[in-house]
């Protein structure tokens, strides 16, 4: 294994180890769906910032070559290899510290709903368009 999957996998041990960390999980299925899973199952919302996703230099020229937008890959791409997690607010200057780690923003309430707010300002609905798995098949009445 390559040497950043072994520090991936010495960061996961380490952070679900941290009674801190409330919810954690990998982006096998991209950030918005995995986003969503975590905020259902903890009965939340989110905030997301666009400019904090962490995306990067060959994942914009390659989606530029291929005239698409980096940012919608980054949320709707897969098998990323990173680690998704939330922890409580007062761990913010110790998390942005780590170099390994980008908050890309924060829980709210649930009737908030899921949002991204992109570099211009604007705020959008988070969809997820990533892989799903173990869909129930359509049944026609």
């Amino acid at each position: 294994a390559s040497d950043v999957y072994k520090r991936q996998v010495a960061e996961g041990i380490w952070l679900g180890s941290r009674p801190e960390v409330r919810a954690m999980m990998d982006l096998s299925d991209g950030l918005a769906s995995e986003i969503m899973h975590i905020c259902k199952d903890s009965q939340v919302g989110c905030t997301i910032y666009e400019e904090k996703i962490p995306i990067d230099y060959q994942t914009y020229k390659m989606a530029e070559e291929l005239n698409l937008n980096a940012t919608v890959c980054a949320l709707s791409g897969g098998e990323d290899y990173e680690l998704l997690f939330t922890a409580p607010l007062d761990l913010y200057d110790k998390l942005t510290a780590l170099e390994s780690v980008s908050v890309i923003g924060h829980t709210c309430k649930a009737s908030a709903g899921y949002t991204l707010i992109t570099r211009d300002g604007n705020s959008f609905e988070l969809k997820a368009q990533g892989w799903v798995n173990f869909n129930k098949p359509e049944t026609k009445d």
